[in-house]
C-alpha cells in the first residue's frame, strides 16, 4: 500500500516536469543536429542505412578532393612541359638556320650562345616547383631537384657554359585514389619527360652459367619481378619481357651478357631487392641507388641520352661550325626529344581528361547520396518546430499549475 506523505505531490510534480524537460531537450538536440535519429532505438533500420550513406559520402568527398588536386597538378605539369616544348621548337629553328650554309662561323656561334641560354632555361623547367613548393618532376622525392647543371668551358664558347646536365634521380610516381580501388598516376619523372632516346644497357659479363641462388626479386622501372632459385639468365630475360615494365631484355650475342632496351624514351631504373645481388652479379648495376639516380656498372655499355644531351651536342656543333652535324644528327636528336616530350604531354592530357570526368561524376554523386542520407535520417523542420512549440507550451502550463498547487510555505525556507 502506497504511503501518502506531505512531500508526495511535490515529488510527483518534479518527476513529470523532468520528463517534459527531457522531451524538450531531445527535440532541441534533433533540431541542432538536423537529424531525427539520436540513438539506434529511434529507428534501427534507418540508422543502419544512414551509417552506410555517411561512410560512402565521406569516401566520395575524399575522392573529390583527390581528383581536384590531380587536375590542378596535371594542369601545372602540362604548363611546364608545354613551355619546354616551345623552347625545343626554338632550338630546332636555330639548328635549321645553322645548317642552312648561309651563315658565317661567327653567326653560328651567336646561335650556339642562344641555345646555351635556352638550355639553362630547360634545366630550370626540369627543376620547377609547383604552387605548393614541391618539385614537379621528382616523383615522391618532392624536396629534391632531379637535375643538376654542371658548368665549364666549351671550345669556341665563352666561360660558364653548361657542359652537362646530370640526372640526380627521382622517386616513384605518386598515386592518388579517385574511386573505390581505382588510382591515377600523378607524376611524370624527369627521367621520362626530359629524355630523348631509347636507352640500352648491355652487360659485358658472360652470364651463360649464371643461376639465381635463392628466391628473390629485382626491380625494373619500379616493377617488381620475382625470381626463384635456379633461374637461368634466359629465365630472367623471359620474366622481364613478361612484366609490365617498359623494357625488353635479350642476350647480347657478342658479350653473352644480358642486355636491356627501353620500349620508349626514358631512363631505365634498376634495383636489386635489399637481400639480393642478381643485377650486380649480372654486371648491370654497381649497387642499389639511394635516390634513384643512374647506378649502372662501370663495365656495362650504356647508350641513350636525355634532352639536355641532344641540345648540348647541337650547341657544340654550332660552336665548331659543323654545319653537316647540325643538319643531320643535331636536328635528329632534337626531333627525338620533341617526339618524346609531345608523347608525354599527350599522356598528361589523357590523365587530366580522366580526372576531369571523374570529378564531374563525383559532383553528381555527392548531392544524390546527400539527398538519400537526408531521406533516411533528416529532420522535418516544420514538424519539429511545431512539436517544440507544443511541448514548450505544455511545459509552461505545467509550471504555472504547479506554482498554484504547491505554493511555498514558511517551512520550505526553514528546511
Amino acid at each position: 500500500m502506497r504511503r501518502v506523505s506531505t512531500d508526495m505531490p511535490n515529488s510527483d510534480m518534479q518527476y513529470y516536469l523532468r520528463r517534459q524537460e527531457e522531451g524538450l531537450n531531445n527535440i532541441q538536440t534533433k533540431i541542432a543536429s538536423q537529424s531525427r535519429i539520436l540513438a539506434l532505438r529511434d529507428d534501427p533500420l534507418a540508422a543502419s542505412h544512414a551509417v552506410r550513406y555517411q561512410s560512402y559520402l565521406a569516401r566520395l568527398e575524399r575522392f573529390e578532393k583527390n581528383t581536384y588536386y590531380a587536375r590542378e597538378h596535371y594542369n601545372n605539369t602540362y604548363a611546364y612541359m608545354n613551355e619546354a616544348n616551345s623552347i625545343l621548337q626554338r632550338i630546332r629553328d636555330l639548328a635549321v638556320q645553322g645548317a642552312h650554309g648561309t651563315y658565317a662561323g661567327d653567326d653560328m656561334k651567336i646561335m650556339a650562345g642562344e641555345i646555351n641560354e635556352l638550355l639553362k632555361e630547360l634545366a630550370v623547367i626540369a627543376n620547377a616547383q609547383g604552387p605548393d613548393g614541391k618539385q614537379v618532376f621528382a616523383g615522391d622525392r618532392v624536396l629534391s631537384e632531379p637535375f643538376r647543371m654542371v658548368e665549364g668551358t666549351v671550345a669556341g664558347g665563352g666561360e660558364s657554359m653548361v657542359v652537362r646536365v646530370e640526372y640526380r634521380g627521382a622517386g616513384a610516381s605518386r598515386r592518388t585514389e579517385i574511386s573505390d580501388g581505382a588510382y591515377t598516376e600523378l607524376d611524370i619523372s624527369g627521367g621520362e619527360a626530359f629524355w630523348a632516346e631509347k636507352m640500352q644497357i648491355i652487360s659485358t659479363l658472360d652470364a651463360g652459367a649464371y643461376r639465381v641462388t635463392g628466391d628473390t626479386s629485382i626491380f625494373v622501372d619500379g616493377v617488381e619481378i620475382p625470381l626463384t632459385v635456379g633461374d637461368t639468365v634466359q629465365g630472367i630475360i623471359a620474366k622481364i619481357n613478361d612484366s609490365p615494365a617498359p623494357v625488353k631484355a635479350h642476350l647480347d650475342p657478342q658479350t653473352q651478357g644480358i642486355a636491356l632496351e627501353g620500349t620508349n624514351a626514358h631512363l631505365i631504373r634498376l634495383e636489386d631487392r635489399q637481400d639480393s645481388r642478381v643485377l650486380q652479379d649480372l654486371g648491370l648495376i654497381r649497387g642499389n641507388s639511394q635516390n634513384g639516380a643512374p647506378n649502372y656498372s662501370d663495365s656495362a655499355r650504356v647508350a641513350g641520352g636525355s634532352i639536355f644531351d641532344m641540345v648540348i651536342r647541337l650547341r657544340d656543333a654550332l660552336y665548331r661550325g659543323d654545319q653537316e652535324f647540325a643538319g643531320s644528327l643535331g636536328i635528329g636528336g632534337i626531333d627525338l626529344a620533341l617526339g618524346n616530350l609531345n608523347a608525354r604531354i599527350a599522356e598528361i592530357g589523357s590523365r587530366e581528361e580522366r580526372a576531369e570526368m571523374t570529378w564531374q561524376r563525383l559532383n553528381q554523386q555527392i548531392p544524390d547520396v546527400t539527398a538519400q542520407l537526408g531521406r533516411e535520417a533528416g529532420l522535418d523542420f516544420v514538424h519539429a518546430a511545431t512539436e517544440l512549440g507544443m511541448m514548450d507550451f505544455a511545459h509552461r502550463a505545467a509550471l504555472q499549475t504547479a506554482a498554484k498547487i504547491l505554493p511555498p510555505t514558511l517551512l520550505d525556507f526553514l528546511r
